[in-house]
């Protein structure tokens, strides 16, 4: 881990940068000569782990299990696997999904899928006084909707919507495809309107393949979503949903690389991403969306 957050060999402060710092090996931390707050400081400081009495020990598997685990791993599995409490791994589990958000602004390029689906519970599931508070129509209603653009052999992009209206899905399109891309869809009528594409729409009543005209790419990836939310999580709020949408994407994004390549892309952006219990839980009034 010092390798990789200290790529060339030198140790710095992580609060103003300067290399004049000592081991102190008693304590297990390092100390800048920087007259400034906060003099000391750990492998863990300014990254995700900061602040958290679980030992590296532990924190690095978790990490590796996360990013690894094709369905991804539930906190009751990280709690029987590493020895802490349930509730320990969820809290582990959220703060390293923080780690695998992509930050790249590029935006998608060529072929591209868009495409939306909902996520919500199955009211054949459900006891009936659930069914009866959660489900008022028929439908996708009271349900989630979730958005994505895939590039055809690339990356693909996703986010939990307020509504499949219109405005809110276009606008999506436009701020991660670039214009003269050719987007291709099924036939919701939302789609209508994308004048700067070349958009080719497919009527799924008729035909779920139209030449090369389809979205199977992004059904591909609500499959594995799905599946790592029903089978692995069994439930997940509504609240918490995008941190479970960006652990998936970053798995296939990253399809191609080996075990421990995706190990050390992660490690490499757990720096300068903090992520506190009361942001998790919205206590502090603010949600740290990605």
């Amino acid at each position: 881990m010092m390798d990789l957050r200290w790529w060339d060999g030198v140790v710095k402060c992580p609060t103003c940068g300067g290399i004049k710092v000592c081991w102190m090996p008693s304590q297990r931390v390092w100390k800048c000569y920087a007259g400034h707050p906060k003099r000391t400081f750990s492998l863990k400081t300014g990254t995700i782990y900061e602040d958290s009495p679980i030992p590296l020990e532990k924190w690095l598997p978790a990490t590796w299990m996360l990013v690894n685990c094709k369905n991804g791993i539930s906190s009751w599995e990280l709690h029987r696997a590493l020895g802490v409490s349930q509730k320990t791994a969820w809290f582990m589990l959220q703060r390293i999904r923080l780690a695998s958000q992509d930050k790249t602004h590029n935006k998608l390029a060529g072929e591209i899928e868009a495409d939306g689906t909902f996520i919500g519970g199955k009211a054949r599931n459900m006891h009936a006084s659930e069914r009866e508070e959660k489900i008022k129509g028929r439908g996708p209603d009271g349900k989630t909707v979730v958005a994505a653009v895939l590039e055809r052999g690339g990356t693909i992009r996703a986010r939990v919507c307020n509504t499949r209206r219109k405005a809110e899905l276009q606008a999506f399109i436009r701020e991660n495809v670039e214009a003269g891309a050719t987007v291709n869809s099924d036939a919701l009528k939302s789609y209508e309107g994308l004048d700067e594409f070349t958009h080719q729409a497919v009527d799924h009543a008729v035909q779920y393949v139209d030449g090369n005209i389809h979205t199977n790419n992004c059904e591909n990836f609500w499959s594995l979503l799905k599946r790592s939310l029903k089978g692995t999580h069994v439930a997940v709020e509504p609240f918490h949903l995008f941190r479970y949408i960006d652990e998936q994407a970053f798995r296939y994004n990253n399809r191609n690389m080996s075990d421990m390549e995706r190990f050390v892309y992660v490690m490499r952006h757990i720096i300068g991403r903090r992520l506190t219990y009361k942001q998790l839980t919205g206590k502090d009034g603010q949600v740290a969306h990605g």
